[in-house]
């Protein structure tokens, strides 16, 4: 997925993606491949906090093939994902975010609101809802 990172705001860049934060107030992410630990998704967590100044944003997600968390990493996801996010739309090649939720969340459903699209345009036009 070639994705083209905005030049009329600022960019955040962290260790497993970087964020911009669009008019609507849609946070958009462009996921990195590192593995994920629960040590790196909190610096994540607090970078979005600063960009959101605290407030739940709905994340549309441009994904790309990383390596799948270990089992605590997905707990903590699990936990702290409704406390961040409104709504995740993941925008990836066909049956990547399908095989990464499935894994994700075969237990238990997703905390919050998730869907998979290969087209961003549908994927904003759901995630507006969730503003």
């Amino acid at each position: 997925m070639n994705v083209t990172l905005p030049t009329d705001r600022q960019i955040y860049k962290g260790e497993i993606a970087d964020y911009w934060l669009e008019d609507d107030g849609i946070l958009v992410s462009l996921s990195k491949n590192p593995w994920r630990t629960v040590e790196n998704i909190k610096g994540n967590i607090e970078l979005v906090r600063s960009i959101t100044n605290n407030k739940k944003a709905p994340l549309l997600i441009y994904l790309s093939n990383s390596p799948v968390p270990d089992k605590e990493t997905r707990k903590y996801v699990n936990k702290v994902l409704p406390d961040v996010y409104t709504a995740m739309a993941m925008v990836s090649k066909p049956g990547l975010a399908k095989f990464i939720m499935n894994f994700l969340f075969s237990l238990r459903p997703p905390p919050i609101p998730m869907k998979s699209f290969s087209d961003e345009t549908e994927a904003r036009e759901w995630l507006r809802k969730y503003l």
